[in-house]
């Protein structure tokens, strides 16, 4: 038996439809659980509209590449999280006959193939890195995100549904600043702090200098 993988599956055990239309319905069902996620830390039905829209109008790959970003920003979405359901649903609505459900959900090779397939697509974790002393940010791929000249960083995780980028605490020349890992090194808030707290709401940093503390709306 020829072995399955990434590479041969799509000539080899499944055709383009299928495919197609299954990265459509786990993307549907990976927005779904991003969405009771929500529902459950944050509570806020406000929030959950920010992130329905934020998909809106979105490809496919787009929607993807962006609920990849938010997992990474918020990592606990994965916490009791069964990829094999996620799978399971979206063969299900694939599906048109529940015979054909049963036929796919037992077959381990196509099961395991699109376990695979998902986690490459939403796992897609950022990582700090260090250089000659300093540290920077890449993307999952080794794209620099941040480039490494900062003596500190840190990446905040936090609810924040409407999909756009949070900037980083860093720290250079002994104080601290916001930076947005945007692979442009954008200062949004200047290295004036001597230290930077993270909140739960907006807005969502709180910097001190000069022993008084102060929100930092600009981020």
């Amino acid at each position: 038996m020829k072995r399955i993988t990434q590479e041969n599956f799509e000539t080899e055990y499944a055709d383009s439809i299928e495919l197609r239309e299954m990265d459509k319905f786990i993307c549907k069902e990976m927005g779904r659980q991003i969405h009771r996620y929500i529902k459950a830390m944050s509570g806020s039905l406000k929030n959950m509209e920010l992130f329905e829209a934020s998909l809106g109008n979105l490809t496919v790959p787009e929607k993807e590449e962006a609920i990849a970003r938010y997992i990474d920003r918020n990592r606990k979405v994965l916490s009791g999280l069964d990829f094999r359901i996620v799978v399971a649903r979206a063969m299900a609505n694939y599906c048109d006959t529940f015979s054909y459900f049963q036929q796919l959900v037992a077959d381990e090779r196509r099961m395991d193939f699109y376990l695979d397939r998902l986690k490459s697509k939403y796992i897609r974790f950022h990582e700090v890195f260090e250089d000659h002393g300093k540290y920077g940010i890449r993307s999952h791929d080794g794209k620099v995100l941040i480039p490494a000249e900062y003596d500190f960083l840190r990446t905040p995780y936090i609810y924040k549904d409407d999909l756009t980028a949070m900037p980083v605490i860093a720290e250079k020349d002994g104080k601290l600043g916001l930076v947005l890992p945007d692979g442009h090194n954008t200062v949004v808030v200047p290295f004036v702090y001597d230290n930077i707290a993270l909140r739960d709401e907006y807005p969502y940093f709180e910097g001190t200098r000069d022993g008084k503390t102060e929100l930092i709306d600009k981020a």
